[in-house]
């Protein structure tokens, strides 16, 4: 084998070894954190959806009020809860991933579409 087919064999052996340590890494994070999920409530606190990064919404929870809407309107607001609770899905796993990979492969997560934005204010609901 020559000088460089060891260095290319050398290299790869190389980002294997990162790539299982990456892996090890997120699984122990996810174990002790468990799963990353997005929530949103719509603002008359009628529709709350709850999802996981990039998949389908997991729980969609409707108030009576909700079924006032009528059928367009409820579905429309759905989609736009749904949406909110995506991209805090992808938000929440952006950062909680980002405190044990690499900033390269956090920026893949974005690039992916799991921007680092700001998490889903809770809404807000008062009691005495």
């Amino acid at each position: 084998m020559s000088d460089l087919d060891d260095q290319v064999g050398a290299e790869v052996d190389r980002a294997n070894r990162r790539v299982v340590e990456t892996e090890r890494r997120v699984a122990d994070h996810l174990a002790r954190g468990g799963p990353v999920l997005g929530r949103a409530t719509s603002a008359d606190g009628t529709v709350t959806v709850v999802t996981p990064p990039g998949a389908a919404p997991s729980e969609i929870n409707l108030e009576p009020g909700a079924l006032r809407m009528g059928p367009d309107a409820l579905a429309d607001e759905i989609v736009r809860v749904a949406a909110r609770a995506a991209r805090d899905a992808g938000a929440r796993l952006h950062r909680s991933l980002g405190r044990v990979v690499d900033p390269g492969t956090a920026n893949g997560l974005a690039e992916l579409g799991f921007e680092p934005g700001a998490e889903e204010p809770a809404p807000e609901r008062w009691s005495r």
